[in-house]
């Protein structure tokens, strides 16, 4: 048993994070799953001002992401065993056959679907996840939207947490808040939190030990778990009719306040 394999999405930013753990040269395999488009349908039921917002705010996603990450080569993609998979075939035998043949000692997943308890039992070794969003404050779906729309955009973070049932819930391995830049819009403060976090991340990697990995330190409140549902076309308009897309300098400029985030690290 030895390095880590990776179980990624395959929008920009998880190719970024798998491009930055790759170059620290512990990588020993790539599961990828196909992710939905990054911009959705427009739902029909919407005012014309509305549709207008909604589709602006996923052009602006897709157009920052591909600013920030690029794209990931097929000579970058060549340095490690790679394998694609979709959603259903994700915790089939034949992912798990590529993963064992892997022999790491770590999997991290990122941006994938749920990996199945039977998965993780069959695979042995020790599982970390991803999640974009500090837990325990937020956790689930959208938590690079959430801390913005309620107005502490300094809460912005990612989390590397041991995987458990419990959604985003496992002990935390390492966490990164968002670096607050001037004129940062919400997919540039998401961006900039993931690049950020990745790039960190992939300096601790070089340094641990395979035959002695930490344990995570627990969560000591529940927070919040955001489930897809609680997500409206209508909370854009908080975003981009109210502050303009630039709640960033309303924090830095004195406008609105709040707690600072409490990170954990065992790295």
């Amino acid at each position: 048993m030895s390095d880590i394999c990776l179980i990624t999405g395959n929008h920009p930013r998880h190719e970024y994070f798998a491009r930055k753990l790759i170059e620290s040269g512990k990588i020993c395999g790539w599961v990828v799953e196909r992710r939905e488009e990054l911009i959705p349908p427009t739902p029909r039921n919407l005012g014309s001002d509305l549709k207008e917002v909604f589709r602006h705010h996923f052009r602006e996603r897709e157009r920052i992401e591909s600013e920030f990450f690029g794209n990931f080569c097929n000579k970058e993609r060549s340095l490690v065993p790679c394998f694609h998979v979709d959603r259903k075939e994700l915790n089939s035998n034949l992912t798990f056959e590529f993963v064992k043949k892997c022999c790491p000692s770590l999997i991290i997943s990122y941006g994938c679907h749920k990996i199945s308890d039977n998965f993780i039992q069959a695979v042995g070794g020790r599982f970390w996840n991803t999640h974009g969003g500090l837990s325990p404050q937020y956790r689930g779906v959208a938590t690079h939207f959430w801390p913005s729309y309620f107005l502490e955009p300094q809460m912005t973070g990612m989390t590397l947490h041991e995987t458990t049932d419990n959604l985003d819930g496992g002990a935390v391995i390492f966490q990164t808040s968002a670096p607050m830049v001037s004129g940062d819009t919400l997919h540039r403060l998401a961006a900039r939190t993931v690049q950020d976090f990745c790039d960190q991340l992939a300096s601790h990697v070089v340094r641990i030990e395979f035959t002695n990995l930490p344990r995570g330190l627990s969560q000591d409140s529940y927070g919040r778990v955001f489930m897809r549902k609680d997500w409206r076309p209508e909370h854009l308009q908080l975003i981009y009719g109210n502050y303009k897309d630039s709640i960033v300098d309303a924090l830095l400029n004195g406008d609105i306040q709040g707690r600072e985030p409490e990170l954990l690290s065992v790295l």
